[in-house]
């Protein structure tokens, strides 16, 4: 893979590459005019969505920072984004081309005034794996084995200007009008930036460690606050595959059974015990090691969840609220789904949509146990997100609904979700949290 020798670091430098990719997208655009002439709507459109995934990925890996970050995010609407934008979108959780040597060296003494040489006994310059927001390389020191990752130079102090570039792609896409689509980006752009913060990262990273050290099956590297900085975090080198790489091999349903509780207690414990979340749940931030332990990684993405949410959120999660219109009605106000100024049309519309979704997707927690391995319960939950991304009459209301905390939260939910499926895992125990 090609590395990256240096970023585009100024907002000119970062517009001018978005502007380049959006004139691609608009000859994309011209050639799908060209092609439904010859060829059907269906065949024309997948094959744009697949020129443009192509070429707003190219554009983003080159920028990395938020907008890469963003693209990882969306890769996981998989009931919303077409197919071909969540298979390269994806790409940015595991395959970025990494920093050359050079500029690694160089980002490294700019954060600590020396280079790696001089506070590690060996440092491997070659990335081990690179991300959205930075890149891991192996170290070692006083017989230690370490995992250092480095950021990408620049990426904090473009957050704010690269989000005001991606606001009308995204504001289209989804359709998102008035106020609450400032705050949905305030609220992104808070996570992001604390993403950047690597000094609040391992003061969470060793909070979580500590609050979740009982939890069965479940391990997490040691951080190190000397060896680590504002744009540099030292941790533990840990040894294991990516969750991904476990889900493609494994044929042991016990271990997957075992991982899947303790992912599931992991996030549960959290949710309801800290009302904070690890809302970064894709199988790049997990490992599974030899002795079928889960390894948990990557704390820069945390959400609080304030009661004011989380009561409303999990009450509509209960069978009996779902049976209840007045409850039912009462709790969709609160979150903000539902709206006094809403017309007859959009209310009904909305309380029917939500309604449909609630009764399939908060099934888990009807039940004492879950199979996660289920395909009609999935199913159900693709079909309904496919068949509301085609609807005409949702997208002529406005999406811009809801709490801003769903953002994170129903994240954590969907990537959890896919991650268990993922696993097959089966009996597992809904409320096992409650006495850990």
């Amino acid at each position: 893979m090609k590395k990256a020798s240096k970023i585009p670091i100024s907002k000119i430098q970062r517009a001018s590459k978005l502007v380049k990719t959006g004139a691609k997208v608009g000859v994309n655009y011209l050639k799908y005019y060209g092609n439904k002439i010859t060829d059907s709507e269906e065949n024309a459109r997948e094959q744009l969505n697949k020129d443009n995934a192509e070429d707003i990925y190219d554009s983003l890996k080159d920028l990395k920072g938020s907008p890469l970050k963003v693209a990882q995010m969306l890769s996981m609407e998989k009931s919303i984004l077409p197919r071909a934008y969540v298979e390269k979108f994806s790409l940015a959780q595991f395959s970025v081309p990494p920093l050359s040597e050079a500029l690694v060296l160089k980002t490294f003494k700019k954060s600590f005034g020396k280079f790696p040489s001089e506070i590690f006994d060996k440092f491997d310059v070659k990335a081990y794996n690179a991300a959205s927001i930075g890149q891991v390389h192996k170290a070692e020191k006083d017989g230690k084995k370490l995992a250092v990752k480095i950021q990408y130079p620049g990426v904090a102090d473009s957050i704010k200007s690269d989000l005001a570039l991606l606001k009308p792609f995204v504001i289209r896409m989804f359709n998102m009008k008035g106020k609450t689509s400032d705050e949905y980006f305030f609220e992104v752009q808070d996570k992001l930036l604390e993403e950047t913060d690597y000094e609040l990262e391992v003061k969470q990273s060793k909070e979580i460690v500590n609050a979740c050290k009982n939890i069965n099956h479940l391990a997490f590297p040691n951080y190190y606050s000397d060896l680590s900085s504002k744009q540099i975090i030292t941790m533990d080198w840990m040894n294991g595959i990516h969750l991904s790489e476990f889900t493609d091999a494994n044929t042991n349903q016990e271990l997957a059974n075992q991982i899947g509780q303790a992912l599931w207690d992991f996030y549960m414990f959290q949710i309801h015990n800290l009302k904070k979340v690890h809302a970064d749940p894709h199988p790049g931030n997990f490992l599974v090691s030899k002795k079928g332990e889960l390894i948990a990684l990557d704390f820069g993405c945390m959400k609080t969840i304030p009661l004011s949410f989380y009561n409303p959120y999990f009450v509509l999660a209960k069978k009996g609220t779902l049976e209840d219109d007045t409850l039912f009605v009462e709790k969709m106000m609160e979150l903000d789904i539902l709206r006094e100024e809403d017309s007859k049309e959009e209310f009904a519309f909305f309380k029917a949509m939500f309604h449909e979704m609630l009764s399939i997707f908060t099934q888990p927690f009807h039940v004492e146990e879950f199979d996660f391995s289920d395909e009609v319960f999935f199913g159900k939950i693709s079909e309904f997100g496919e068949r509301y991304s085609k609807n005409v009459e949702l997208r002529s209301y406005n999406a811009s609904r809801g709490s801003k905390h769903f953002i994170y939260m129903n994240r954590t939910f969907f990537g959890l979700y896919n991650l268990m499926f993922d696993l097959k895992a089966k009996d597992i125990k809904i409320n096992n949290f409650i006495n850990l």
